[in-house]
């Protein structure tokens, strides 16, 4: 009896030698139970930023790395570049460059979180930054690619630190200074012209404002800037990656006081500002204009053009999807000629017209007390508009408000403008649906059915639309003159 007591007692510690042995031999967990050949899923193979300029950080983005097993893992994870890597990473909270012993539970995951900063380079084209984040078990190693495309750029730097502004004078009294399209100009607070100081923009030149700055042309400064239809001039916020198309007021304004000289914009496009441009007087109202030709003001979390106690003239024009008001236009004379705005803003309600005409406008001032109190300035004002399009999802995007004090004088003629009346100040003016090719994409050119066709008058002397295409006889309304075939254009949202 006790042997076969014995001989029962082998053959179970032989049976439980081979389940061990066989334990061990097919499985690729270790002892402590991690799984050390898991294969992990990855929410992207491949992590990609959008041009990012030299010494700025990127936006953060992330990706999620998860373990699809019923077993624990334990990984390193860790830059393959190391500390000469232009990338960081912030795993479940933990910045660094390598992690060691990361537990991700059965059926569960982590965040990585990636961002770039790119040192400067000689280079003025964009230039590819590549680098992994490795993740590895004992018997695997997977990554996830990280590709960013960087670029080098003119820094503008302010030097000069006020309570209410920081900013840097580019050109000086009596300075005439050239911005180049070898690379960007990329600005941080404001960009100021100073009183008799001149700055030309040349062709195809690139300006990206940081949050918050703008460019400030001081009275008696002057400002040109030179696009061509081939080669506009672009200004826009800092931040590149797709993300932030859409991010509107990344950056605050260009803003012109009044000059000793004519002020030119031409063939411009002027995108995602809190006010695309202002033009307007500090002190007294000059005859002097500021003329603005061939250009795209879009995409603006306030107005795309506000002009107070302002000459300003503005031909070719496209001004679309502002938030508040596409022009606001109070005190001043304003010459129009071949606008098309069209306010489809849609990221929140807009109750304001697309176009607002006054005789007065609010100013803060400083009162005998020496506190600041608004005031309502009164003056005269002068509006020609000669076929332009006004239109938008609102019943009335035309709007006169005045006060007395002051003349408000103003006549569009050959102008389809969208509102429910119209007076004797409308000559020759009609209320359609423009039929744009595309609203939603901002596409304002116009359809083979559109009113706008054949509905300018002539006599202006403007012979080419936006885009530089010769105008017929009897003109189209509206910045674009209707062609039948497909052209080779800048599209009109214009990124990066």
């Amino acid at each position: 009896m006790m042997k076969n007591k014995i001989q029962l007692f082998w053959t179970l510690c032989a049976w439980v030698c081979v389940w061990m042995f066989f334990t061990v031999t097919t499985t690729s967990c270790d002892p402590h139970g991690f799984n050390d050949d898991a294969q992990l899923v990855f929410s992207t193979d491949t992590l990609m930023f959008d041009t990012v300029f030299t010494t700025t950080t990127s936006i953060t983005r992330n990706f999620t790395v998860t373990n699809p097993t019923a077993d624990p893992v334990k990984l390193d994870i860790y830059l393959a570049g190391g500390n000469q890597s232009y990338y960081s990473i912030n795993v479940d909270g933990v910045a660094g460059t390598e992690f060691h012993d990361v537990e991700i539970a059965p059926h569960d995951s982590v965040f990585v979180f990636v961002k770039v900063t790119i040192n400067p380079t000689n280079q003025n084209n964009p230039y590819l930054v590549t680098d992994s984040v490795v993740f590895r078990n004992k018997e695997r190693q997977q990554a996830v690619q990280l590709v960013a495309f960087g670029q080098d750029a003119h820094f503008i730097i302010p030097d000069h630190l006020t309570s209410s502004m920081h900013y840097k004078i580019v050109a000086h009294e009596h300075e005439d200074i050239h911005w180049t399209n070898d690379k960007p100009w990329v600005i941080y607070g404001w960009a100021v012209v100073d009183s008799l100081g001149k700055l030309t923009i040349d062709p195809g030149t690139r300006v990206y404002v940081h949050s918050g700055g703008g460019i400030w042309v001081y009275r008696y400064g002057n400002i040109q800037v030179n696009g061509t239809a081939d080669q506009p001039v672009y200004f826009a916020g800092d931040r590149l990656e797709s993300f932030y198309a859409t991010d509107y007021a990344q950056w605050d304004r260009i803003w012109i006081n009044e000059g000793s000289q004519d002020n030119v914009i031409r063939n411009a496009v002027i995108t995602n500002a809190a006010i695309g441009l202002q033009v307007s007087a500090l002190e007294e109202y000059l005859s002097n204009k500021t003329i603005v030709s061939n250009t795209i003001i879009q995409n603006n979390k306030n107005i795309g053009v506000l002009a107070r106690a302002a000459n300003l003239e503005m031909t070719n024009c496209q001004i679309s999807n502002n938030g508040e008001y596409s022009m606001a236009l109070q005190v001043g004379d304003f010459k129009l000629n071949h606008l098309t705005v069209a306010n489809y803003f849609s990221q929140s309600p807009r109750k304001n017209p697309a176009v607002l005409l006054t005789n007065y406008y609010q100013t803060t001032e400083v009162n005998a007390a020496g506190e600041y109190e608004n005031v309502y300035l009164v003056g005269e004002t002068n509006l020609e508009c000669n076929n332009s399009i006004i239109y938008g999802y609102n019943q009335r995007e035309f709007m006169v408000s005045t006060t007395e004090g002051a003349n408000c004088d103003y006549t569009l003629r050959n102008c389809l403008v969208r509102r429910d009346t119209m007076n004797n100040h409308y000559i020759n003016c009609f209320n359609r649906d423009p039929q744009f090719v595309a609203e939603s994409l901002q596409d304002y050119n116009l359809k083979e059915e559109s009113p706008a066709i054949d509905a300018g008058m002539s006599g202006l002397g403007i012979t080419t639309d936006l885009l530089g295409r010769m105008r017929n006889g009897l003109p189209d309304l509206g910045a674009y003159e209707y062609y039948p075939a497909p052209s080779e254009k800048r599209h009109l949202v214009y990124r990066r």
